[in-house]
């Protein structure tokens, strides 16, 4: 099993005000799986996607990544597990703005430690670039990429460390229809490839391009299905 979460809890607390924003998520994903997690504001959807990735700890609970728990590790060993098996795809891009897409797309080699200089791992991160249509835009920064072309450069940068889990918190938010109906068909074509793909998103024609979708409501699961 590639990601196993064991009654997942987690609590926010608020003043004097506890809030639990997960209550014991079990849940199973399976190597290749595309899953869409949906629910309404509150629902502990997004907490669900920062706990599970290790972006943030549980409260209570186990979370095991191929077969090891991993809830248990220190904020080094998120970050390292973060960095060489799990890719981000976040609704605001997180691309940094006096950067080239070339170099975004080169950091997380740089957090693993690579030589980033070198001709084999440069045309690494252009071949990802390639990968999603920006051969050409190789040394723009954001600002001078449309909405869409930076949700691009964000993917080939979650795809440069050859994730196996790929998380994509609401991936077509801030673009226009066109660019959405892009983005959408890169992560279908992705997990055609073989990558299991973990996607935040209240839209349903996004949701749709899902084989499994799980719906949350105070902090627990309310249905999980699959198409058929």
């Amino acid at each position: 099993m590639l990601l196993r979460l064991n009654k997942v809890s987690k609590s926010y607390k608020i003043g004097d005000t506890i809030i639990r924003a997960l209550d014991k998520i079990s849940l199973q994903v399976k190597d290749k799986e595309f899953l869409a997690i949906m629910g309404p504001s509150g629902s502990g959807k997004s907490t669900f996607l920062q706990v599970a990735s290790m972006l943030a700890e549980p409260s209570d609970g186990e979370i095991f990544l191929n077969d090891v728990e991993v809830s248990a590790y220190n904020e080094i060993q998120r970050a390292h597990l973060r960095n060489k098996q799990i890719g981000f795809i976040f609704q605001s891009f997180n691309l940094l703005a006096r950067t080239s897409a070339l170099d975004n797309v080169l950091l997380p080699m740089f957090y693993a430690g690579e030589k980033i200089d070198s001709h084999k791992v440069k045309q690494k991160a252009k071949d990802m670039l390639d990968r999603v249509g920006l051969g050409d835009r190789l040394h723009n920064t954001p600002a001078q990429l449309s909405g869409g072309q930076q949700q691009r450069v964000a993917i080939a940068r979650a795809l440069i460390n050859d994730p196996s889990l790929i998380f994509a918190d609401e991936p077509t938010g801030n673009l226009d229809s066109k660019s959405g109906e892009d983005i959408k068909k890169i992560l279908k074509d992705l997990n055609k490839e073989g990558k299991t793909i973990i996607m935040v998103t209240h839209e349903e024609d996004v949701a749709a391009i899902a084989k499994r979708h799980i719906v949350f409501k105070d902090g627990k699961v309310l249905s999980d299905d699959h198409k058929k």
